[in-house]
């Protein structure tokens, strides 16, 4: 726990960065009416603030820069979101105003509507349309250590996904594997198939089993509709080329993203900073996601992606608010 100068301090550290992006000194930070102590004072607690991880000096003689406990710390100390400023509050009033249509084209047009509030990356996720179940399913062959597995589902959907077998596969353990896999699948939804467990005992079971996760995998991003907007505008926000290409490269990857909402989403409006997240490519990134409903069922989740310096307050209020109008559109049609 830190005591409240030393919070105040720690919050116009924050604050300040994010507002400038550039290492922030005492002097700043002691001019702020909400700090009110001498320069000196700050930099004391700054020290201390550095040698319990909350801040860092990126070289000598330069200011602080907040580090990921201390976005932490930030985030938390928040009073929940704030009011949206006057300009984002008539962009969300007048974009739920006019938006119509088909289900597809209002979360795309959600998707952009964040972005623009925001000016980072946003995500809206929408919940697979309808209950499907797996009609058949096959192992095939693709040389002697990869296979590739096949479900067929009952709307006609198909889900593949390789699988790298631990040992040479011969037609026999191919067929064993394929029909161990079947009798524990075939008829079930793609809920039921991410809480099935295959018995050890079976025939093949290794095998099967390998199947059945990728399938698994392949399943829960099958039917949701993702909808992304602001590649560009994130990718404005990193100077490093391989930072930039590592978030893009998660955004074009469907399953990761439905797996990282929901996730993050079963505790309702939520923030992710950094390693949080638990993928390497956004170790530079915060994650602000919420859930939204359609009479009162979940119908999918909403998230804005930016740099860990993104304006929280702002970026929790558009998050909050877009997801609460969201929810109101879909209810009352």
């Amino acid at each position: 726990m830190l005591d409240d100068r030393k919070s105040a301090i720690l919050r116009a550290v924050v604050q300040q960065y994010i507002e400038t992006a550039q290492p922030v000194g005492s002097s700043s930070v002691s001019a702020r009416e909400d700090v009110g102590v001498s320069s000196a004072t700050v930099r004391n607690e700054m020290t201390q603030l550095e040698r319990e991880g909350y801040i860092v000096q990126p070289h000598t003689s330069a200011g602080r820069v907040p580090t990921e406990k201390g976005y932490r710390f930030f985030v938390d100390s928040l009073k929940g979101p704030g009011p949206l400023s006057p300009s984002n509050v008539r962009l969300v009033k007048e974009f739920f105003a006019t938006t119509h249509g088909e289900l597809e084209r209002m979360l795309a047009e959600t998707s952009r509507l964040l972005s623009d509030v925001t000016g980072t990356a946003a995500v809206v996720v929408g919940e697979p349309p309808e209950v499907t179940t797996i009609k058949s399913v096959q192992l095939v062959d693709l040389s002697s250590r990869t296979v590739l597995a096949v479900a067929v589902m009952s709307n006609g959907t198909i889900l593949k996904r390789t699988v790298e077998a631990p040992e040479d596969v011969t037609p026999d353990t191919l067929a064993e594997a394929q029909e161990s896999l079947a009798e524990a699948i075939v008829g079930a939804t793609l809920q039921q198939l991410h809480n099935t467990e295959l018995d050890p005992k079976v025939p093949q079971a290794d095998l099967a089993g390998a199947a059945l996760r990728v399938l698994r995998e392949a399943a829960e991003s099958e039917g949701h509709q993702v909808f992304v907007d602001g590649r560009a505008r994130i990718a404005g926000s990193f100077d490093a080329r391989e930072t930039v290409e590592g978030v893009l490269g998660i955004l074009e990857q469907q399953y990761v993203v439905v797996s990282l909402l929901k996730e993050l989403v079963e505790g309702g409006l939520a923030v992710s900073i950094g390693s949080e997240s638990g993928l390497a490519p956004l170790a530079e990134c915060s994650l602000v996601v919420a859930p939204y409903e359609a009479a009162g069922e979940p119908a999918g989740a909403i998230a804005v992606l930016g740099p860990t310096r993104m304006n929280y307050q702002e970026t929790l209020s558009a998050v909050a608010v877009v997801s609460q109008r969201l929810s109101r559109l879909l209810s009352e049609g």
